[in-house]
C-alpha cells in the first residue's frame, strides 16, 4: 500500500532554513498534486502550500514568499524550502495528496486512494 513519508523536520532558530521532504517508498509515479499542511499543538489543521500536476503552486498568506514548494519528478519527492523561518511556523507538517483517488504506481503495482503522511515536527525557536 501507499504511505507518503515525510523527512527534513528539525529545531531550528529563527531566521533559519529547513527543507522537507514527501515522498512514497516503493513507487515511482502518482497522477495528483500535493499539498503540505501544518498543525501548531492545540490548532487547528493549516494549508500551508500546493503544487499541482503542472507544476503550478500556491501557498498561504502567512508562508508566501518565505517558503517554496517544488517536486522531483524522477524521484517523485516533493519539497517544501522553508526560509525566514519564524516561531509561529512551529508545528507538525505533513503532505497531502490533493485529489481523491491519487494513482500511485510502482513495481507494476497501482493504488488509489487520499493519501496522508503522518508528518514531521518543525520547531522555531526565537
Amino acid at each position: 500500500q501507499v504511505q507518503l513519508v515525510e523527512s527534513g523536520g528539525g529545531s531550528v532558530q529563527a531566521g533559519e532554513s529547513l527543507r522537507l521532504s514527501c515522498t512514497a517508498p516503493g513507487f515511482t509515479s502518482r497522477n495528483c498534486g500535493m499539498n503540505w499542511y501544518r498543525q501548531a499543538a492545540g490548532q487547528e489543521r493549516e494549508w500551508v502550500s500546493s503544487i499541482t500536476t503542472r507544476g503550478h503552486t500556491s501557498y498561504a498568506d502567512s508562508v508566501r514568499g518565505r517558503f517554496i514548494i517544488s517536486e522531483d519528478k524522477a524521484t517523485d519527492t516533493v519539497y517544501l524550502q522553508m526560509a525566514s523561518l519564524k516561531p509561529e511556523d512551529t508545528a507538525l507538517y505533513s503532505c497531502k495528496t490533493d485529489s481523491w483517488p491519487c494513482e500511485y504506481c510502482g513495481g507494476g503495482r497501482c493504488y488509489s486512494n487520499n493519501y496522508w503522511g503522518r508528518g514531521t515536527q518543525v520547531t522555531v525557536s526565537s
